[in-house]
This record gives structure tokens, sequence and C-alpha cells, in this order.
């Protein structure tokens, strides 16, 4: 049997202890939060009694079988189908760009076919090869869509020009040509009946796993384990040493009335001189629910300082090399196995989560089963 001092009562190590535990070793989980789940954590607003995500919005989309199935197990997932809308000057526009999108803005009635040839029209396709995420949109949808959709909204999000973006970035954002307005595509698309919370205490609640929660894994709680899985950020294990990672975080304004504020869940804001990225209204998150107040909140983007709760890593040049730094110290420690979106400083969605902890615990099975050392990263975060 081997010991484990797992940090972080998230996804990542909420399954990472599961699995192990279940593969009969023992895992002691530790978080600095008072709550299990991380970021995904729900709970009751005690006014409207609606079920809010404490951290923002969550909405479980996967096509992965054995992720969908492993959830299943823990909780009642209700299928959801995610809308949203923009609003950009004095207008409201579906999202992601669609037939209805293309044909408001522009004051078409294109079909499919001419909607389609008229944006590849639009696009700037004296950009063969796309550097950033400026130009990686230039060259999709044209400089008004660019300009309508995704500057403000992106400038406010990340707090630097989207020409100093990865290109990356706007490949998760689709344009259709249909007049579907799913935010997502994904086969199976949920939320739990009653929160993420109940799921993630129910995969730690098994005889092998110990979970101390206001308590972060430090250096001394380590002391007497085998094997440490650090799912907190990266840069935080070596207490900052060579600086910090940088990342976004949100702050929320809470506002409750009666009625209905918006009528869906989430209302993105496109312009720049509008503050808030978007106004989440939580109620709608559980349509199967019936409440005569509403709670919404106004979500705005900033830096993540010291003391915030970092949501988003930024991953610009800058990072680039100080996360190079981190990973070859990380790859230089004994017994630690770093995973998880903060421990390997990477956006991930949940699915995407659940997913690589499952792989990692497979992995790190099998290196005991042949008495292997289990090795720093079974990701790579590069």
């Amino acid at each position: 049997m081997t010991t484990f001092a797992i940090a972080g009562a998230g996804f990542s190590g909420a399954v990472l202890a599961r699995q192990l535990a279940e593969a009969g070793h023992r895992c002691t989980v530790f978080d600095s939060r008072p709550h299990v789940a991380g970021n995904c954590y729900t709970e009751r607003d005690d006014e409207t009694q609606v079920m809010v995500h404490t951290y923002g919005p969550h909405i479980f989309h996967t096509a992965n079988e054995r992720v969908w199935e492993y959830i299943n197990r823990f909780g009642d997932l209700v299928p959801y189908d995610h809308h949203v809308k923009t609003t950009v000057g004095d207008e409201i526009f579906a999202l992601p760009i669609n037939l209805l999108t293309i044909n408001q803005l522009f004051g078409t009635d294109f079909d499919t076919q001419q909607a389609e040839e008229f944006v590849d029209g639009l696009g700037d396709h004296s950009i063969s090869d796309p550097q950033n995420f400026e130009e990686q949109a230039l060259r999709f949808v044209g400089r008004r869509m660019y300009e309508a959709f995704f500057y403000g909204y992106t400038r406010k999000q990340w707090g630097v020009e989207p020409a100093e973006l990865p290109a990356s970035i706007l490949e998760r954002l689709p344009v259709r040509f249909d007049t579907n307005q799913s935010y997502f595509n994904h086969p199976h698309q949920a939320i739990p009946r009653h929160g993420y919370t109940p799921i993630v205490e129910a995969i730690l609640n098994h005889p092998g796993i110990t979970v101390h929660l206001s308590t972060p894994l430090t250096q001394a709680r380590r002391v007497g384990f085998d094997h440490t899985i650090w799912t907190g950020p990266l840069d935080a294990y070596f207490e900052h040493g060579h600086g910090r990672l940088g990342y976004r975080t949100l702050d929320f304004e809470a506002s409750r009335s009666h009625g209905d504020a918006q009528g869906i869940a989430v209302m993105n804001y496109g312009d720049f001189d509008v503050p808030y990225t978007r106004v989440s209204e939580h109620k709608h998150f559980a349509p199967w629910e019936s409440h005569e107040r509403t709670i919404t909140f106004k979500e705005y983007s900033r830096y993540c300082e010291p003391d915030d709760t970092p949501y988003y890593p930024i991953r610009l040049n800058d990072d680039h090399a100080l996360l190079d730094t981190y990973l070859d110290a990380a790859e230089q420690v004994a017994n630690v196995t770093f995973a998880g979106r903060l421990g390997t400083y990477r956006y991930l969605d949940m699915d995407v989560t659940i997913a690589e902890a499952l792989d990692t615990a497979d992995a790190m099975l099998a290196c005991i089963d042949a008495n292997q050392v289990i090795p720093s990263f079974f990701i790579d975060p590069r």
C-alpha cells in the first residue's frame, strides 16, 4: 500500500484520490479552502434559494464516454442546452456566431451557402499563417465581426490587446452557418441536479480517503507520506521562488431581484467601454427549478494578485519562459507528481480535467505495480 498526500480537493485531486483508494492505497486530501470542488463549487443562495456557481458558470459537456460514465456514478446530471447572447451597442446577438448572427449584423437574408461564401469573402486571406488572436480572427471572420464580437470582450477578459494573445485561443470559438444556437457541440451536455459540490463529496467519500479542509498542504504536512500529488498552482509548490506565473482572476458583483432579470443564463457584453465581460443569471442553469426571486452576477476580469483566486493561465511569452523554469525544477523533485489545471498551468474544461485525472491514476498504478518510479508529470504542460 502506498500513502498519498494530495493537494487540492477539486476534480483533479478528488478523482485521483478515488482511483488510488479503490486500488487499495491510502489518500489524504488537503485543501486550503473551507470546501471541496475547487472552482466548480456550488451552493444555495440564502436569500433566493437559487443554486449558485460560486466561482462562475460551469456547464458539463463532453464527448468522452469514460468521463461521462464516471461522473454519472456520483450524481444526477440533467441534460442542459447552454445558450449565450451578447450585447453589442444597443443590439443583442446570438453566440456562437451563426446564420442568425450574420444576417442580423449585416442586414442580410442569406441562406447557409450564401452566408458561408460571404464570410469567406470577409476574411483577410493575406494572413496565411496567423501568429496571434487578432490575425486569426481577421483571417477567419474579417474586421467587422472581429470588432463587434471579439475585440472588446477579449481585451477585457485577458487585459491585453488581442494581438498579444496566441491564435489558439480563438480555435475554441466556432462559427456556424445554420441556426443552431447551442453553445457546445458535444453529445453530452448537462448540469448536476444538486450542483457540483455533492458530486465531488461523493467522489471523496471512500474509506481510503481522508479530507482536511482549510488546511494547505505544506512541506511539513507532506512528511511521512510515500508520494505527493500536487494539483495546486505549480509555482506555489516552490513558494514562488522563481517568480509568479501570470493568471487572470474574476470579481463578481451580485444583484438580487424578483422575477427574471435577463431571460437567459449568460449575456456577454462585447463593447470595451462596458467594464464587465458578462452577466450570469444562475436560476437559468437549473431550468427544472422554479424561483420567484433571481440572482445575477456581473463578472469583471483582472490580473490575479497573490491573495486572489487564480482562474485562467495567461501563458504569454514571459509566462512560457517562467513556466519552463518551473517545469525544469519540478522534474528534479522526487516523489511528487503535478497534475490538473493549476499543477500543469493550462486551461482545462471539466471533462478534460477528469479524463486526465483518470489517465494519470491509471499510469500511477501501473508504475506502482511495476515497482517503477512515479514521474513528476504524466501530461506534458508545454
